[in-house]
């Protein structure tokens, strides 16, 4: 089983938008109406939008290969591009999507694992993330990871208000 991390790059802009694309509506689309899903994948994923999140300093993008293929990738936030404010000592764990053949193989506890190594790099003292209340497989895979939930926050999928789980794990 060969399985790999690169660091994505402007290049990769195009195949970045592709996957987002569908995890995301893998994901999300028999919970949500069409109309919310198309609005929500148009603003998060356009090019423009993921060119500007590639380019942030404070954002990092991580594709993992599997068997040679792009499986799914991961974006880690520290400061001002944290989606919350958490402070100078905390990084943001924003994505993990993996794409449907390429679940149940341990590739996201790698991304996961990917993450730990960013915040002990920059001395991290915690690391959280946002999570769909009603996402009970994320959820799960979270909380075996060592994460609790902190908080709530509001997420927006088109014009409904959802509320997402904040969940952190204190770093040694």
């Amino acid at each position: 089983m060969t399985i790999n991390i690169k660091k994505c790059t402007l290049e990769d802009l195009r195949r970045l938008q592709e996957i987002s694309y569908e995890t995301f509506n893998e994901t999300f689309k028999d919970q949500n109406s069409q109309d919310n899903m198309q609005v929500y994948l148009e603003k998060a994923f356009n090019l423009n939008q993921l060119e500007t999140e590639l380019s942030q300093p404070s954002s990092q993008f991580y594709f993992v290969e599997f068997e040679g293929e792009t499986a799914g990738y991961l974006k880690v936030n520290t400061d001002e591009a944290q989606t919350e404010e958490m402070g100078d000592e905390a990084i943001e764990i924003e994505r993990i999507y993996i794409r449907s053949p390429f679940q149940k193989q341990g590739l996201g506890k790698y991304l996961f694992h990917k993450a730990l190594e960013s915040a002990m790099e920059l001395n991290k003292k915690k690391i959280w993330l946002g999570v769909w209340e009603k996402n009970e497989k994320a959820i799960s895979f979270y909380k075996k990871m060592g994460f609790v939930q902190t908080g709530v926050h509001s997420f927006y999928m088109g014009d409904e208000e959802q509320t997402d789980f904040i969940m952190a794990k204190t770093l040694n």
